[in-house]
């Protein structure tokens, strides 16, 4: 393949990066990456009343938290800027004026009204909706007319009847019907262009080799296609991804489904690894059963053709495997670091800031547990305050209140004379304590792990007893024992 390949991600900033946006810049990024390419970003913001320049923030920022920087683009530039839209005003309105002087466009004085009315009677007849041309020749009089009443004109492409077809590089040989677009809107009254325009120029002057992104595209390459070749363009190559489904096949939402990289992911302690591997498995596949594949591996395995055709189904927990598979492949002391900062509870942080070599222990003792880094507060927040909890959750499964008494009694009369509190001595002092209170094993064990912990599940009693240490130990099964009798 050549060396030359160029492709981009070219966002609006009218609202955050979400999943669909993050697989496509992920593709285009391996893509690049393993053509040796070029990964350009552009920013379309040309819709000035929907645009934020958070929401800019937001789509930059999401990308270098993935790990996908770009080669040219916002803050680094690059030889092909500018690479805001708003900043390429004055090259649209120049090519505008060409496709107007040469009658493959013109201007369109229709109001909403007369627009939905047309819709209306078309969709009477049980026609497809489109617009019917008829300010294609208005005279120069009734020009004049309509800007004499203040009407503010579109500017549309004269589409002519003819079958537009290309090969996709994912879905093969596509072809649409021109016929069927009618003369579709490149420039909105207030003269800005439609991103449909902007892009074919935007692409043309960057020299993007391909365009790759989401099937619901594919109208818009047909009607892109018509604009190259009416500017006198080589369109690039193009290529389409599957949309991304939610597991009961529904399309994902904005609104309603969790797609936003920063809040629904970042904030929750999802890491960059975990979704970026998961992100990559939406759509393409390796051909074999592996499932867990570094940012590195990805770039060597990654090929267009095994980018399927089918939707793809977004399954939140298998993501939140992943990410407990990543969060474990971690150094305790990165886990540490990096859990650190989702602590929201002020006393709980400071605590964890004045016994740093405590916290470690704690973070090794849990991390098998933690698919989250937000969950770290619910995980260890126990080790640093008295536990809080119902006395019946100290009560195992067929057991009864005097038994579990006697089970926190039994233990803390056992484990008060210990000199060594590790992991053996009080392993073999509690079993023999439950055999001479004629208890099982089961029974004593579940209450004192309850009465250290608070919760139903927790790392085991003998580790609890071994990090805690033994007059904590001590102190929380005297509460336990209080607490059950009152």
């Amino acid at each position: 393949m050549a060396s030359d390949i160029r492709v981009r991600l070219a966002p609006s900033p009218t609202g955050k990066l979400h999943i669909g946006t993050a697989r496509t810049a992920l593709f285009n990024y391996l893509f690049a990456k393993k053509h040796n390419g070029s990964f350009v970003v552009r920013i379309e913001d040309t819709d000035k009343e929907r645009s934020n320049e958070l929401f800019t923030k937001d789509i930059l920022e999401g990308l270098l938290w993935l790990g996908l920087g770009w080669d040219e683009g916002p803050e680094i530039g690059g030889r092909y800027g500018p690479y805001f839209q708003q900043e390429r005003l004055e090259t649209y309105e120049q090519l505008t004026e060409t496709l107007l002087a040469e009658k493959k466009a013109y201007r369109c004085y229709c109001s909403t009204e007369e627009l939905e009315q047309e819709r209306a009677a078309q969709k009477t007849r049980g026609e497809a909706p489109k617009y019917s041309g008829r300010c294609r020749h208005l005279t120069g009089q009734a020009i004049d007319q309509f800007e004499r009443e203040g009407r503010r004109a579109v500017i549309r492409f004269a589409v002519e009847p003819q079958i537009v077809g290309f090969k996709d590089l994912i879905r093969g040989p596509v072809e649409f019907d021109a016929g069927l677009f009618g003369d579709f809107v490149v420039v909105r009254s207030d003269g800005l262009p439609l991103f449909l325009y902007s892009n074919v120029i935007d692409d043309h002057l960057m020299q993007i080799s391909h365009v790759l992104r989401g099937e619901d595209h594919l109208v818009n390459t047909a009607k892109q296609i018509l604009l190259n070749e009416a500017l006198n363009f080589l369109s690039p190559e193009y290529g389409h991804f599957p949309l991304i489904l939610n597991p009961d096949r529904s399309k994902m939402s904005k609104r309603k489904d969790p797609v936003s990289i920063t809040d629904d992911f970042r904030s929750r302690g999802f890491l960059p690894e975990a979704l970026v591997n998961s992100l990559a498995l939406l759509g393409w596949s390796s051909g074999t059963d592996r499932e867990l594949y570094s940012l590195k591996e990805l770039v060597d395995e990654f090929e267009l053709e095994r980018v399927g055709k089918s939707p793809s189904i977004f399954d939140l927990e298998k993501l939140t495997w992943m990410n407990g598979h990543y969060i474990r492949s971690l150094p305790i002391g990165e886990i540490a670091s990096r859990a650190q900062s989702f602590i929201n509870d002020k006393k709980l942080f400071e605590k964890t800031i004045q016994r740093p070599d405590y916290f470690l222990e704690v973070v090794a003792l849990t991390r098998d547990r933690i698919r989250q880094l937000d969950e770290i507060e619910e995980l260890i927040g126990y080790f640093f305050n008295p536990p809080k909890y119902e006395a019946q959750l100290l009560i195992a499964k067929k057991s009864d209140k005097k038994r579990t008494l006697l089970a926190l009694e039994a233990a803390g009369q056992a484990l008060k004379p210990l000199k060594q509190f590790g992991l053996d001595e009080t392993e073999k002092t509690l079993r023999q304590a439950a055999a001479d209170s004629q208890l099982k094993d089961g029974e004593l064990l579940w209450a004192v792990r309850v009465a250290l912990s608070g919760k139903d599940a927790s790392p085991g009693c003998f580790e609890l007893l071994d990090i805690l240490g033994k007059e904590e130990s001590l102190k929380r099964l005297a509460a336990a024992r209080r607490r059950l009798s009152s």
